[in-house]
């Protein structure tokens, strides 16, 4: 296994790849998520591939302030295999190299599997409430 940043003819294997894994929701186009992450630091869109086949990714951000991390993804044929803790430590150390002091992570408080997964690598739920509203609509 390999980890590389995101190449454009990974586009359609990542977006199958988020859909396999339960990421992608009515109101966000993955395609134009892939377009604005490869605008706005791309260096930080990694992917995972085995045998020239993408079997993981996660999109990280750093404002200056904190890192952020979205669509972790690992292939539910790879799954268990500690791809999605490699990712996060090769994320975690580009950021850090960044100057960032402090990485969140937005996970649905329903999502119990990918909670457990965070808290083995040592994260933990701060004391805040996450607030969104939406700028720029994907769909009508």
């Amino acid at each position: 296994m390999t980890i590389r940043p995101f190449k454009e003819p990974d586009r359609q294997a990542i977006i199958q790849l988020w859909q396999d894994c339960d990421l992608t929701r009515p109101w966000n186009d993955p395609d134009k998520d892939i377009s604005r992450k490869m605008a706005f630091q791309p260096e930080l869109f990694l992917v995972a591939e085995d045998k020239e086949q993408v079997i993981a990714s996660a999109m990280a951000g750093y404002d200056g302030h904190r890192g952020s991390v979205y669509y972790l993804a690992v292939s539910p044929d790879y799954q268990a295999r500690g791809i999605g803790k490699q990712l996060m430590s090769e994320i975690e150390d580009r950021l850090i190299k960044l100057g960032c002091p402090k990485l969140n992570i937005v996970v649905r408080s329903s999502n119990d599997k990918v909670l457990e997964f965070y808290r083995k690598l040592d994260y933990a739920s701060d004391d805040v409430v996450s607030l969104g509203k939406r700028l720029i609509a994907d769909k009508d």
